[in-house]
């Protein structure tokens, strides 16, 4: 059976980080807690990357419409 999108979101919750890409050429690293239908997502020690080097934020909401792609960060 074929595995839709938000059943291979299921398989990192609470696991793994992540990178979420953003509109405006932001990247962001950190654990996913929840997301929506709506890509709306919850991120716990959440990082913004930025030219290799990390910015600690901490938890974050970020609204779907800004995600262009989720991926495992493979650290």
């Amino acid at each position: 059976m074929t595995k839709r999108p938000l059943d291979i979101l299921d398989q990192v919750l609470n696991g793994e980080p992540v990178i979420v890409s953003l509109k405006g050429d932001r990247e962001l690293r950190g654990v996913l807690q929840g997301y929506d239908v709506h890509m709306n997502l919850v991120l716990d020690k959440a990082e913004e990357v930025t030219d290799g080097a990390a910015q600690k934020i901490g938890t974050l909401i970020v609204r779907g419409d800004n995600v262009i792609y989720i991926s495992p960060s493979g650290n």
